[in-house]
Formats: C-alpha cells, structure tokens, sequence
C-alpha cells in the first residue's frame, strides 16, 4: 500500500484531542480512520494550530482538575472563546456546558454552550444501555448510542440545536462551532459522526460565529 505524498498529509485536519484522562485512545482510532491528523494535547503549547478540538468522555471533575494542574484551562478557555470547532462526548459535554446542575462546590465549567446539565442524568454504570438514534441530516440509518453514566440535557437555550433526542430530550447537539453528545460515538463502531464532524473542519467561515448564551429554556 502507497503512503500519502507530504503534502497530502498536511492537508488533512489537525485535530487535538484532550488527553489528561479519559477516552482517548478509541477517539484516536476513530479520527484517525476518517482521515483526521491527531495532536494529543497534555499542555499549552500542544493547542497551537488545531483546526479542531475533542474533548472525551472520562471523569468530569477529574478532567478539571488535571486542566488546573496541567495549565491548560485558560488557554482552551481562549481557543474556545475564538470559536476553535469542538466536539464534547459525555464529560466533554458537561466541560462545555453553561451549567452544571449537580456539580461539587468547586468544580466548574467552560460554559460555552448554552446548556444546563446533570452529572450521570441517565444512571450510573450499571445503568449504562444502548440505543438507536436518528440523527438530523446522518443518512445510512440511526446511529448506535452508547450511553455510560451520561451527563442529562435539562435545559437549554435557543442557540441550541437539537440534532437527536431521547425521550424527547436532546443527547446530541450543536451551538455554532461546538457539537456536544450525551453518549459515546467511539464506542460504537460506527465512524459517521466522527466522519462529519471532521468534514464540517473544511468550511472555516462556519468557525466564526460563537452565540452568547442567552438563559437556558
């Protein structure tokens, strides 16, 4: 099999992916399939030239601590704000979101997306389950969610929108540049998402528009 020419390579997406815990590797393999070049980030430096972030599932709390730790908060903090594309599953929704419900005293959020969450809303692991999901514009069928303590959806405001719900609740959505799931696409077997989302990294101008919260619904 030929290797890509250098240039080929280069023109591919370069998508860093959040790797102080959590699910990384199966987010690598999933990126890398469709064709994505993959930064782990572990520090600042590491976010320099992204055209894309995943945030992955993992511990919420635990995440936030190891960005304090790592010194790596503010700085995404910044790249969000500028409206870097990002693309939070499961504990990357809840570090994305505008409110956490059932958070401890001192754990905090980007709240970049207009949504107020609740930790574990679908039960802890012994309630984890799967499902289809008919996601809005996904051709190929419903797509298979894999919910592990979810993170619940419930609230949100009118910059949000809902790209598949359960139980009429959204557990994947969109604000602008960010797209946010309740549950585990790279734990499904299926590379669509992935496979959108990286796509939607060639259309630049849709990066710029980042909507201020206006109050969850």
């Amino acid at each position: 099999m030929s290797l890509p020419a250098p240039q080929e390579v280069a023109d591919r997406p370069l998508v860093g992916l959040l790797a102080v815990q959590g699910a990384v590797e199966r987010h690598r393999d999933m990126l890398e399939a469709v064709g994505a070049r993959v930064r782990e980030i572990r520090q600042p430096a590491h976010l320099d030239g992204l055209d894309g972030l995943v945030l992955p599932g993992g511990e919420s709390t635990t995440m936030a601590l190891l960005l304090d730790r790592c010194g790596i908060r503010q700085p995404l903090q910044d790249a969000l704000a500028d409206g870097l594309p990002t693309f939070g599953t499961c504990a990357g929704m809840i570090l994305l979101a505008r409110e956490i419900l059932d958070g401890r005293g001192d754990q905090w959020s980007f709240e970049t997306v207009d949504v107020s969450v609740r930790r574990n809303g679908y039960g802890r692991q012994s309630a984890s389950f799967e499902t289809s999901l008919v996601v809005d514009g996904l051709d190929g069928g419903p797509f298979p969610g894999v919910f592990i303590r979810a993170p619940l959806i419930e609230a949100h405001g009118p910059a949000v929108r809902p790209l598949a719900t359960l139980d009429g609740v959204p557990v994947l959505c969109e604000q602008g540049p960010f797209l946010l799931a309740a549950f585990h696409p790279e734990l499904s077997g299926d590379l669509r998402l992935h496979a959108r989302w990286v796509a939607s990294l060639d259309r630049p101008t849709e990066r710029l528009v980042v909507p201020e919260p206006t109050g969850a619904e």
